[in-house]
């Protein structure tokens, strides 16, 4: 969940339509958790099987504290986009910008997935298809790169349940591609079901 001003300048928080729609289409159930206090959000966390960290604009340090929060105690996490940057920020990571980047919903390009990883034991494929919408990227991070194209596109613990982050997104391409419903599914029973 993540901080914005609207039109008539109050503070809103929001959360991505997409995400919430794939969270129920398998089962789950969302839940909006406000990152302006960090006990609040850790109550609310406490509750959940499972916590995705959604694409967004800015990082905050409240939003890392609470990240090496769901890591220390291993709970299942999926970062998309910013939330995969957040992650890989928390280990010893950095960012680079891209200038004049054009936002693609659709297929854009290829990412390799290492066979070595989660990610390929989940999808079972070494070259994927994906979507890009982000202005910034990971250059380094001390977390397992498990996808990559010209940018890192994925990342995860080796040490963890599930704390896995990609790059593009997969909520946008829930309907149509086998990659995005196949995390949704592995990740959304796993955290209702138990991982295998």
């Amino acid at each position: 969940m993540y901080e914005s001003l609207s039109k008539e300048n109050h503070n809103i928080w929001y959360v991505y339509q997409d995400v919430c729609k794939a969270i129920i289409k398998y089962n789950g159930i969302p839940v909006a958790i406000p990152v302006d206090d960090y006990d609040t959000a850790i109550k609310l966390i406490n509750k959940c099987n499972g916590i995705i960290l959604q694409g967004g604009d800015n990082c905050r340090d409240i939003y890392l504290r609470i990240i090496n929060y769901l890591y220390d105690m291993d709970i299942p996490t999926l970062g998309i986009c910013l939330g995969m940057q957040m992650m890989g920020l928390l280990f010893d990571g950095e960012l680079g910008s891209i200038d004049n980047h054009k936002s693609k919903l659709n297929y854009v390009h290829d990412v390799s997935i290492s066979r070595k990883s989660l990610l390929y034991k989940i999808i079972k494929k070494d070259i994927i298809k994906v979507n890009s919408r982000h202005h910034d990227y990971l250059i380094k991070t001390d977390l397992s790169i498990v996808g990559k194209s010209d940018v890192i596109e994925a990342i995860e613990s080796k040490n963890r349940t599930f704390f896995l982050g990609v790059q593009w997104h997969p909520e946008v391409m829930i309907e149509y591609d086998f990659v995005a419903t196949t995390l949704f599914d592995y990740f959304i029973g796993g955290c209702l079901y138990g991982f295998k």
